[in-house]
């Protein structure tokens, strides 16, 4: 972490577009706002967009902004996040989750630096400096037909890469403090045995995890010394998961109810077929069925975000932007 804060110092200052690369929950939005800090555009505006969050129909609009009657609810004409930008930092998080047709938009706006609205036919110059994130391997999506090369190379000028909390344990330690003395009061503190127990959990999560975990923590002990034998039921089961689209770690009645105690209750009952020699089974029509109810109950828990809903499946969000298509699910099912 040292290294990459040496590396955001001297690179913060150049106007060549970076790409924050790392799994979720790392700290690329906070690295994203540290480059922009550390610039000689502190001073000017800082605007996050994420990709992921916006319905694809909405992105351009809030990407580009819109004129007065381009689209139906368009009651007053509209800034996008390039012009509210200008002259500071754009950053576009989970880039990797980008519509192609979107895509080909943006590597227009990065190469001419102007910007048209929705609606409008008055281009707008734009100077802004883009850093983007993402926890896809754009190399993949690229093979996969699902991200643009072209627009990689504009967006990977300057590469900054978060590594997985598990690659760092001893920064455990110390993120672990700083949330305790950021939580607010009462204060807590952790004895020596479950400290390093806390460095030998895998974090899933990453950082975010980590940090909801202080908070648990504080919220059920507030103001004590917590000690090992405090940390199983404070630490989130690692057992039974959904990965790849597949149920692994248990019966299917049980990895629902373990779903449904993460997605609140979205799930409706499930149990598997039994096979009998005269009746078979259509495994293809389950395993659909099974796709739809989990994906359904994690966009349902996620407010519709593809992002949260890939990390509650175990998914990449190029995967689960497939699944969701072959199945004709909308963000909003």
């Amino acid at each position: 972490m040292v290294a990459i804060r040496n590396e955001i110092d001297k690179v913060a200052d150049s106007p060549a577009s970076v790409l924050i690369t790392g799994p979720s929950g790392s700290g690329k939005d906070v690295a994203a706002q540290l480059l922009h800090q550390k610039s000689r555009r502190a001073g000017a505006p800082y605007i996050a967009l994420n990709c992921a969050a916006v319905a694809a129909d909405l992105l351009e609009s809030e990407m580009f902004g819109h004129e007065a009657g381009a689209f139906t609810g368009a009651t007053r004409a509209r800034t996008g996040r390039f012009e509210a930008a200008h002259t500071g930092t754009l950053f576009l998080d989970e880039v990797g989750d980008m519509p192609l047709a979107m895509q080909a938009k943006l590597l227009r706006a990065l190469e001419t630096r102007v910007v048209e609205r929705v609606g409008g036919m008055i281009p707008i110059t734009v100077e802004v400096r883009l850093i983007s994130a993402t926890s896809v391997d754009l190399l993949a999506a690229i093979d996969r037909g699902l991200f643009r090369s072209d627009l990689l190379y504009r967006l990977d000028v300057i590469r900054i890469e978060m590594p997985p909390l598990a690659d760092r344990p001893q920064d455990i330690p110390l993120l672990v403090e700083h949330f305790c003395l950021t939580a607010g009061a009462p204060p807590i503190r952790f004895e020596k045995a479950a400290m390093a127990l806390l460095m030998d959990h895998p974090w899933a999560g990453n950082v975010r995890e980590l940090k909801n975990f202080v908070e648990r923590t504080r919220a059920h002990h507030p103001g004590e010394v917590i000690t090992r034998d405090a940390l199983p039921r404070l630490l989130r089961p690692t057992g039974a998961s959904v990965v790849g689209g597949s149920v692994v770690g248990g019966s299917a009645t049980r990895v629902t109810e373990t779903m449904n105690d993460v997605l609140g209750g979205t799930l409706p009952p499930m149990t598997l077929p039994q096979l009998d020699p005269g009746h078979g089974v259509d495994l293809r029509q389950l395993i659909a069925d099974l796709e739809q109810a989990y994906i359904r109950a994690a966009l349902s828990a996620c407010g519709g975000t593809i992002a949260g809903s890939a990390r509650l499946l175990g998914l990449q969000r190029t995967t689960l932007i497939e699944k969701m298509r072959r199945l004709h699910i909308t963000p909003s099912a």
